[in-house]
């Protein structure tokens, strides 16, 4: 499984392990990979205690971190976070707060308790995503990805006078071409499937075609990517590792609520939906009450990013505590419909080296015959 991209960053496999949590990064990355941190929903202060501990435990393997800086949103300023969320709520109308307020009755969600409030993610403001910089430098990193557009060139030039190396993930191949004029070093061909925040063009297709549109800049496939098979397909189409994210999801490292994990473990491949309803911009997540509610055509609809998470963040947090998988955002790709059972990442990616190489021997057997 041994490819370039290996011996540039010190990796035995080349696979890429995004998460929002921390066990899983540094079970990874010591087994093999890299893992990279989701940093998005952290305070600065948050994501540097993250990082400590990642430190302290990757045994000095490679691990990195996953910025947002959206190339569009709404216009926000600053990093201070209560400053930032004075700006959005005042952007809010009040016929969606109306609409959410309305929601939470339908679904009889209790409200929080006295004194509890929810803020909101506020990582995709360029404010706290740069704050967020600032603290990744201060660790031994070795990657940092952008999930929505190339890093600003500022930050492309510091990650590389560092000698940290820049991906950024892409759903067509003009926005690969894009991201390595602007000097990226690692595209993630990131397809229709995969979980989170995605495009149109499925995997098979969008990979060879960003590999044939940036020649001799490494590109990971990623989307639908759960098995060692799967692997394999991409490195056929030209990628030199996978991007996974949805499949750690179900590890016993990984952070997932209880009910989330119920409803991973029950998803079919069928059961996702790509929605506008948590962040702005289309996501993958499992589909529920509360992401048909968004898309019903006599709603409101949803806000762009950042407006709509603020907007129902306290509804989220109200879910979240109410325990209720119906309706709980549950982010996860099409190959939710694989994930039956919880078992360490070790295992997981014992298991994707494996199945690689069994595919492989297969092929190549059928070549020799």
């Amino acid at each position: 499984m041994r490819t370039p991209l290996c011996d540039t960053l010190g990796l035995e496999y080349p696979i890429f392990a995004f998460s929002h949590c921390r066990d899983v990064v540094a079970a990874v990355s010591k087994a093999g990979g890299m893992g990279v941190l989701g940093a998005v929903g952290f305070s600065a202060d948050q994501l540097e205690t993250e990082l400590v501990w990642i430190d302290e435990h990757v045994g000095g393997k490679p691990y990195g971190v996953d910025i947002v800086m959206p190339a569009t949103s709404a216009g926000v300023e600053g990093a201070d976070p209560e400053a930032l969320l004075a700006q959005i709520q005042a952007m809010i109308p009040d016929a969606h707060r109306q609409f959410v307020d309305e929601l939470m009755e339908r679904f009889d969600i209790p409200p929080l308790p006295e004194g509890e409030r929810a803020g909101g993610v506020l990582g995709w403001a360029e404010g706290v995503a740069r704050a967020h910089v600032d603290i990744a430098f201060g660790h031994p990193i070795s990657l940092i990805a952008n999930a929505l557009g190339s890093p600003p060139k500022d930050i492309i030039d510091r990650s590389h006078e560092a000698g940290v190396k820049v991906a950024a993930l892409a759903g067509k191949a003009q926005h690969a071409v894009r991201h390595v004029n602007n000097g990226v070093d690692i595209v993630i061909a990131q397809g229709h499937e995969a979980g989170g925040h995605t495009g149109e063009v499925t995997t098979m297709v969008l990979v060879p075609e960003i590999v044939d549109a940036v020649p001799g800049t490494p590109v990971l496939a990623a989307g639908g990517i759960g098995t060692g098979r799967q692997i394999a397909a991409g490195m056929a189409l030209g990628a030199q590792g996978v991007w996974m994210g949805s499949i750690w999801l179900a590890t016993a490292e990984s952070s997932s609520a209880p009910e989330h994990l119920e409803r991973y473990l029950e998803a079919t491949s069928s059961d996702t939906v790509r929605s506008k309803s948590y962040t702005g911009k289309p996501a993958r997540m499992l589909r529920s009450a509360w992401t048909d509610a968004w898309a019903d055509p006599n709603g409101p609809g949803p806000l762009g990013m950042p407006l709509q998470n603020i907007l129902t963040a306290e509804a989220n947090a109200r879910i979240a505590r109410s325990h209720r998988k119906d309706i709980a955002f549950v982010p996860v790709g099409q190959i939710v419909g694989s994930m039956n059972s919880v078992r360490p990442v070790r295992d997981v990616m014992f298991d994707l080296v494996e199945g690689y190489i069994e595919a492989v021997q297969r092929l190549s057997a059928g070549l020799e015959g």
